[in-house]
């Protein structure tokens, strides 16, 4: 009991020592919880917290809204197997994901602490938080001694002031929490020395006070008391058993009191370090002297071993640089009286290049779109190394020469950046492999690879092969017939590069293209709306447009030149002579007229083209074929052989026109020729002629009434059909109106008179007025008469009429007219 009385004194006196200091610490704490430096966000928290517990507001801290965190898929990103901490992005908290203790997580390290990184998308933000962890009084010192005490062997000659070295307790706990002092149990013969260690740790040492007395008492047994500075505080308690023995006074002394040593990372088992040597005065057993180690840090007794008879010491477990640089380890040197001798030998681990650099993909944007501006963020990668100096530095590069660069961000992060702008259509992806290198000897390095695809745009206009396009048809087509087809390219994707063709809203001839001329809107096939007539219209020019399927949509125009092609599809129109009804016109021969005489020409006209056109002339029938010949291509007739007294006065010619087309189409006109050198006997031979042609026309005016009553009553019926056929559309459109469906309207093909073409430059006009009594009339003319034609009437042949042959033959439908209705009637015809 005596000597167990002062400990409840030294306790209370360390519990309150240490109880105040511990309150202002966790004032400190309280004040310091929270704390953004550069960037950065540290929170404080003890150990052991409970799962669940909040660490604090990081929405609030970092200055970021939930929304944010929500929508940027916030997440914790960390380096380690052990998730210590969970982001609640929906409440913007940070929370105690799992047990953190200090001691298993930073074993002696202080200040602890471990980091992580929060990285948010779209865009990409990294911020890192560093967590650190305080010490909580959870562990108790102890000792690590096998057996439960002490045992000392002491001689009794041992002179006063020896120092008995004490195994040291070991607290996991740090700072104030760890081991702070030593108490022996008092007694008369020993007191203790505390000393420290450079690393702060401490260890004890018994001195012996008082000389020992073998024979008064031979066995001491005290106890030592390891207590921390924790409130409440907490000791360990070993027992010394000391056996006091005859006279040994001379303990071992090593050489050094500090041994120093270097040692490889890796270095493989037996592997000799460094020997250590001490000596003892004494001789004899008390002479000799047996080594071991003793630990000062955990750990280290099975990474190391010594031969406890020389003293040399050798690698026996495994030394890794980056688990600890450092390790100090005490030698211990006994004698065979139980005296001991101690020193400390320092290991310093050098570092070996044994870790590749670690890529890891942050976050990766694919596929990406090719309108993406220089200095996009495509990829996020953090890149370590474990070693350390040359062996932890790091070079990063991009294999091959692609449009991309990495930058730093933040420490041992890369960002993977665009360096130019991108065309899809030129390069659609990228295989980008990304490699990193230590400077270590021979360096290491480790690789990753990213599949990046480029998304269209619509950034690329749809082009046709040519600027304009020349298509031909053959007039008199049949409506819907196909005429043409375009084709453009576009050189984007997908929906970007889908084409319609649109024709253009152009007019032709005051008509819309449309009228003319469809065009499919996916094939790009041109048809005809309606037939085409050479005649009228040559050829039409269009403007299809390609419009693609972007947004907003690109689009190119082209020219498009249709060529109408002529048909044989008119015949030939005489236009001289003209043959006349009532009064018969003849060309004048004198009997004189040599041979090649010209008598007349024939003039004829194809509105078509090209041979088309080409006409040829032919003598079909002729009173005398032996006198007249006519020009094949110029239509001139002229006497073939001298004009005799034998010959006919009256001579018909019957000539065909006849064009080169295929097949070919023909007209004929009959040329009269009238052989005599005066006028009288002209009218003479002529008189009996007209006769038969009085005879002649009373017929025709019977059929030509007839035929007039046939096409009255054929007119009405056509006109009710019209009305029929067109109360019916109306009903039809009325219908489709009123059912919402689409109407396309019909537009009818348009017809221009062609004027100009042929040999003709001109349009004649002539108006004949008559009465009833038209049969009496003459017709005037203020045209000089012509030598070479004459114009017999059938009523009264005395009066000549001089007149263009077209006179004649209006003539004669306006007598025809005037004996059907008996009213004056007026014909004006062109």
């Amino acid at each position: 009991m005596d000597n167990h009385g002062p400990l409840p004194f030294w306790c209370a006196t360390w519990r309150w020592f240490y109880g105040w200091r511990l309150q202002i610490g966790t004032l400190m704490f309280l004040l310091g919880l929270v704390t953004t430096v550069g960037g950065q966000i540290r929170y404080s928290i003890p150990e052991e917290m409970k799962k669940g517990s909040v660490i604090g507001n990081i929405a609030q801290d970092l200055g970021v809204d939930i929304k944010r965190l929500l929508s940027g898929r916030a997440r914790i990103v960390t380096g380690g197997n052990i998730q210590y901490t969970e982001l609640r992005a929906d409440k913007g908290l940070l929370v105690v994901n799992d047990r953190i203790d200090r001691e298993q997580l930073c074993r002696d390290v202080t200040p602890c602490s471990f980091s992580f990184e929060i990285i948010l998308e779209n865009p990409i933000e990294l911020h890192r938080i560093i967590i650190e962890v305080l010490d909580i009084n959870d562990h108790t010192p102890t000792f690590s001694n096998k057996e439960k005490a002490l045992i000392f062997e002491i001689s009794e000659g041992t002179a006063t002031g020896v120092q008995f070295p004490l195994q040291s307790a070991e607290d996991q706990d740090v700072g104030q929490n760890a081991l702070q002092t030593y108490v022996l149990s008092p007694n008369e013969n020993f007191i203790l020395n505390q000393h420290a260690n450079p690393d702060g740790s401490k260890y004890v040492e018994m001195v012996l006070q008082e000389p020992l007395d073998r024979e008064r008492r031979s066995r001491l047994s005290l106890k030592l008391i390891a207590v921390d500075g924790g409130t409440p505080q907490k000791s360990g308690t070993v027992m010394i058993e000391i056996n006091v023995l005859d006279a040994n006074d001379n303990r071992p002394v090593f050489n050094q009191s500090e041994y120093k040593a270097s040692v490889i990372e890796n270095a493989i088992k037996a592997t000799s370090i460094i020997t250590v040597n001490a000596t003892d005065a004494d001789s004899g057993s008390n002479g000799l002297i047996t080594y071991s180690l003793s630990k000062m840090k955990g750990g280290e007794v099975d990474i190391f071993n010594i031969d406890e008879n020389t003293g040399t010491i050798y690698v026996s477990g495994q030394i890794d640089f980056e688990k600890d640089r450092k390790y100090e380890v005490r030698v211990e040197a006994k004698d065979q009286g139980g005296l001991t001798g101690t020193s400390k030998i320092v290991f310093d681990v050098i570092d070996m290049n044994d870790n590749a650099p670690v890529i890891t993909i942050m976050s990766f944007s694919s596929p990406l779109s090719e309108d993406s501006p220089p200095g996009t963020t495509v990829a996020v990668l953090k890149i370590k190394d474990e070693d350390t100096d040359k062996n932890g530095q790091i070079k990063c590069s991009i294999d091959g020469n692609l449009p991309f660069k990495l930058e730093t961000s933040l420490t041992n992060y890369y960002n993977l950046i665009s360096d130019q702008y991108f065309d899809r259509e030129s390069v659609a992806e990228y295989n980008i492999s990304i490699t990193a290198s230590d400077f270590g000897s021979p360096p290491l390095s480790s690789s990753t690879k990213l599949h990046l695809k480029i998304s269209d745009v619509n950034d690329n206009s749809p082009l046709f092969d040519k600027n304009i396009y020349t298509a031909y048809v053959a007039e008199n087509n049949s409506p819907g017939v196909s005429i043409y087809a375009v084709t453009a390219r576009d050189a984007d994707w997908n929906q970007n590069a889908r084409i319609s063709y649109l024709l253009e809203d152009t007019m032709i001839s005051g008509s819309p293209a449309s009228t003319f001329v469809s065009v499919n809107s996916e094939t790009g096939v041109l048809s005809a709306v309606r037939s085409f007539d050479y005649e009228q219209m040559k050829q039409l020019n269009l403007v299809v447009r390609a419009q693609d399927g972007g947004s907003p949509p690109l689009s190119s125009n082209v020219s498009i030149v249709i060529l109408i092609q002529d048909a044989n599809d008119n015949s030939p129109q005489v236009l001289y002579p003209v043959q006349t009804g009532g009064s018969l016109l003849a060309e004048i021969v004198p009997r004189s007229a040599d041979v090649g005489y010209l008598v007349t020409k024939v003039v004829a006209v194809d509105v078509d083209s090209g041979q088309n056109a080409w006409l040829s002339y032919k003598v079909h029938k002729a009173t005398d074929r032996a006198l007249f010949e006519v020009g094949l291509h110029n239509g001139e007739v002229r006497t073939v052989r001298q004009v005799t007294d034998k010959d006919a006065v009256k001579q018909r010619l019957t000539v065909v026109v006849e064009d080169n087309g295929q097949p070919s189409r023909s007209a004929t006109v009959i040329v009269n020729v009238a052989v005599a050198d005066n006028f009288p006997e002209v009218l003479s031979e002529f008189n009996d002629f007209s006769m038969r042609d009085k005879e002649y026309n009373d017929k025709m005016t019977f059929y030509l009434v007839l035929a007039l009553a046939v096409i009255s009553s054929l007119f009405i019926t056509c006109l009710l059909l019209i009305i029929s056929v067109k109360v019916y559309r109306w009903r039809q459109s009325r219908i489709l109106y009123d059912s919402n469906l689409p109407v396309i309207p019909y537009y009818p093909p348009r017809y221009s008179d062609t004027l100009g073409t042929g040999t003709l430059p001109h349009v004649y006009n002539y108006e004949v007025c008559r009465t009833t009594d038209s049969r009496k009339s003459d017709m005037k003319n203020m045209q000089a008469m012509s030598q070479s034609l004459v114009s017999v009437d059938g009523v009264d042949a005395d009066t000549p009429h001089v007149n263009k042959q077209m006179s004649g033959n209006l003539s004669q439908m306006s007598t025809l007219v005037s004996q059907i209705l008996p009213v004056k009637v007026c014909l004006n015809i062109c």
